[in-house]
Formats: structure tokens, sequence, C-alpha cells
């Protein structure tokens, strides 16, 4: 039987097979019903084909990913939803949003050889990412995909932006899927996965591929270890009587804007911790320099120092050559006998980062990447143990516990609103509560037994939420966007006309 990352993104002539029944469903036909009308009234007829791709919560593994190990994420019933119809040529491609205020039209040519104008961000681009990397695609694998054609296209997300739940990915695969299906090509989702995270890059984020291979692949009902190079999902099924709420701090994560003092950072930190382990593990110093790019790179080595000491742990390496106190980069050079400017030398954001850097702190972070990937597999072991399901909640959520002390303690990715967010969580009974995305800023998820979850949202409107409601920092009436409980829900779907 094929593996399900093997087989094309499914077609529905109905909305029950996504969005299952009840309130859901309902909800989900009044969108599209929307969706419709707003189509017909700005291009004067109905969309040929629907396409969507949801959001994304990480429930563990941060900041991992980008060091070749695995995640386990799980995809959330909010997503983007992407009309469109085909047109001549002449009439180009025109990008409509059902909220027009906030996301006015957007106009391209119809080439898919058009420069996206980085220096002018427009909200189309998310569209032409996908419309070039389609393109792209089917001209390496060779396709005929016939003439370029004009497209009209209307578009509904309801995926909070600069949340970290993935919002752009999102919105990418919706619109690379929809371009697909409308052109007649059909590729497998493992291969969308990987066309998608390479479509978002002509943005300029270099996405690790987590966000659209979960959104593509995702399965109602699991979460999904997501492994890399190549990209392919396992299901992994969540113990019954748990629930994940997910809940938006409120302080927005400017990854883009804070790059080279945080996420970039963090890269350039692990990859210095990687040659220095490398190193002071018996290889030589331009031998680390050129092969060594991950923490994953050098595991091994780590791993057969700790068995000398009759272990399997790779942190015992961290502990024994990376000194606590962080390093300046006079230290680093001395130790890899080169200039950290030519170590870098072809990579410009790592350059900023070297600009804004006093110093680096090798150990803490080699130590959270080590003991974060461990947590992925423990993770995934607890849920598929002979345990009860009661066993199995508490020992998740612990780990959940221990990956936010390790990303606030050891990677520092975290801020006093997300602090204060999980205690709020801890205090009101969720089983496990960390940061989620990259941090510093964005939101918490928090693991909760099905019967409180409605008292639990309750007391964080009340001992979070309100505090800003009564600031002006959200309207009362938006509250549902920043905190809500999501079960695992399905990838990517096709959807053919409605009604």
């Amino acid at each position: 039987m094929a593996r399900h990352e093997d087989l094309p993104v499914p077609i529905f002539n109905s909305l029950e097979p996504v969005y299952g029944t009840g309130s859901q469903l309902e909800e989900a036909e009044l969108r599209f019903g929307k969706l419709k009308s707003k189509f017909i009234e700005s291009f004067g007829q109905s969309p040929d084909i629907y396409a969507r791709s949801p959001g994304r919560v990480n429930l563990i593994g941060e900041h991992i990913d980008y060091e070749g190990y695995s995640v386990l994420p799980m995809a959330i019933r909010q997503d983007t939803i992407v009309a469109i119809r085909k047109v001549e040529r002449e009439k180009g491609l025109r990008i409509s949003n059902v909220n027009a205020e906030k996301y006015p039209m957007c106009t391209y040519p119809a080439d898919p050889d058009q420069e996206i104008d980085l220096k002018n961000h427009r909200w189309g681009h998310y569209f032409i990412c996908g419309y070039k990397g389609f393109y792209e695609y089917a001209k390496s694998k060779g396709l005929d995909v016939g003439d370029t054609v004009g497209l009209e296209v209307m578009v509904d997300g309801i995926v909070p932006t600069g949340s970290g739940l993935s919002s752009s990915a999102a919105f990418v695969c919706s619109s690379t899927i929809a371009i697909m299906a409308v052109l007649g090509s059909s590729f497998a989702k493992k291969e969308l996965a990987q066309l998608t995270c390479e479509c978002e890059r002509h943005i300029g984020t270099q996405s690790g591929g987590m966000d659209q291979a979960i959104s593509v692949m995702a399965q109602s009902g699991f979460a999904a270890l997501i492994d890399f190079n190549p990209i392919r999902a396992t299901e992994v099924q969540l113990p019954a009587g748990g629930t994940f709420v997910i809940a938006h701090s409120l302080a927005e994560s400017q990854k883009a804007v804070t790059a080279a003092t945080n996420y970039n950072n963090r890269v350039v930190e692990c990859r210095l911790a990687s040659i220095v382990l490398g190193i002071k593990l018996g290889m030589n110093a331009e031998e680390a320099i050129t092969k060594v790019k991950t923490l994953s790179d050098v595991e091994e080595l780590c791993i057969s120092f700790a068995s000398t000491r009759g272990s399997s742990d790779p942190v015992l390496a961290v502990k024994e050559f990376l000194k606590e106190e962080p390093y300046s980069a006079e230290d680093i050079e001395q130790i890899i006998n080169e200039k950290l400017e030519v170590v870098f030398a072809n990579s410009p954001s790592s350059l900023d980062v070297l600009r804004a850097a006093e110093y680096f702190k090798l150990h803490k972070r080699a130590a959270h990447v080590y003991s974060e990937a461990k947590r992925v597999y423990a993770f995934k072991d607890a849920v598929s143990s002979e345990s009860s399901e009661e066993e199995k909640l508490k020992k998740i959520g612990d780990l959940m516990n221990d990956s936010h002390y390790s990303c606030s303690v050891l990677y520092e990715c975290s801020c006093p609103e997300l602090e204060e967010l999980v205690k709020v969580c801890h205090d009101n009974g969720a089983l496990g509560a960390r940061l989620t995305g990259a941090g510093w800023g964005g939101c918490a998820v928090a693991l909760v037994k099905e019967s409180i979850v409605p008292q639990f949202i309750l007391n964080l409107k009340e001992q979070y939420f309100q505090s800003r409601i009564d600031k002006g920092v959200i309207r009362k009436d938006d509250l549902g966007l920043y905190v809500f409980a999501s079960k695992p829900s399905s990838g990517a779907a096709i959807i053919q006309q409605q009604g």
C-alpha cells in the first residue's frame, strides 16, 4: 500500500471530509459561500476550483529542524482557502482577498519568470511564490503545463498572522495547490512539501520545511513526526482525553527584523558549537570548518565520546568540551585557527550576526539542540507505549515542560509575555505548556484534559487576556483568534465547485 505522502492531494466534492460535521462544518459552509459570492462579485463568474491548506502548531522540537533533526507538529483547524479561475493571459494575475480593506487587490503579469520586488512588500507576493515555484518545478520535471494563462484568485485566510502558526506556509501551500489543480497537474504530497518549501524562499525566508510538510501531509486526528532530507511524515496518534489549547502571547515575533540578534544568531552559534565540538573530538580544523554545518553532523562523535563514560547522551560531550561561559570571537578563532568572517564568507545574514554579536553561548545552544532532539523521540515513544492514556498524557506534558525550560533557559528564545502565559497555563491545570514556533513572542501551546478545556480557556481570558483587552491591545470580539482549542486537523485538499 502506498504511503500517504506518495499519494496526491485529495480532491473532494463536499466539505465534510475536510471539516467533519457539526459547527465546524457549518462555519466552513458559510466561509465557502461568502468566498464564492465575493469571487462572483469581483470577477463576474464562479471559480473553477478551491484549494485549502492549514496552519500548524509545533508540539515539540523547537529550533532543531535547521540542525537536521526531526520535529513533531500537528495541523490546526485554521486554514487558508484559495478560489481560482483560468482566464486569458492578457488579463494577467488578479489576486483579491475577502478582507479587501486590509488586503487590497494585487495585480501581476502572467509571467512565471517575473522577479518578486522584496523591497516593496505586498501580501500578494506569497501567491507569486507559489506561481513561480510551480512553473519552475514543472519545467525541471519536463512537464508540459500548456500555454501560460491569466488567473483570477480570491483568498480567505483565518490563520492568525505573526503568531508563529505558519500563516505564510498555509497561504503559499494553498496557492501552489490551487495553481496545480486549475492547470490540470497532480504531484505527490511529498513532492509538494518540498516544492512549497522552495517556493517560500522566493520571499526571502530560509524555511526549514516543517511548516509546509505538515500543512500538505497532515492526516485528521494525527500529529506527525517530520523527518528531513528527504521530507517524510510518520503519523503519531495522540492519547485520548487530551486537547491542545493555543494561546497568543500578543508579543509579535518580528523574526525578520530581529534576525541578527535572535533567530539567525542561534543558527550561527549552533554552527560554531558544532565546529568546536568536531575539533575537540579529533577532527582537524580545516575539515571541521568545511564539512561540519550542523550539530547533527558531529552527533556520532559526541556519542562515541559518551560511550567511554557508559552513556549514549551527546550532551556529555557538550559538558566536557564546551565551556559554560560565553565565548568571544577571539576565543573561537584561537580554537578553529581561522577568522570567523572567513568561515561565514558566503552567508551575508551570518556576517550580519557577527557584526551584531559580542559573544557566543555555544554550551547552552548545543545542550538545547541535543536534548530537544531526544525529547521529540521520547514524545513519540510515550504515545505509542503500552501505558494508560492518563500516564501517556502526563509523560508528554512533562516533556513539553522540559522543552519550554530548555527553550527559555538554554536557547533564550522566550520573552516576558510567554513566561507569564506559560505560568498562567500551569496555574490552571495544564499538564504541559511551552512556547511554540521561533519564540521571542508568538504563541504558547498547552496540553489540557478535554474535560476542563472550556473552563481553562475562560480562566486564560480572565487572567491573561482581560488586562490586554482593557488596554486596547486587542478587541474583545477578536478573542477567539488569540486563544482556541484544536485537535489535530487534516492537511491540504482540493475542493471541486461548491453548489
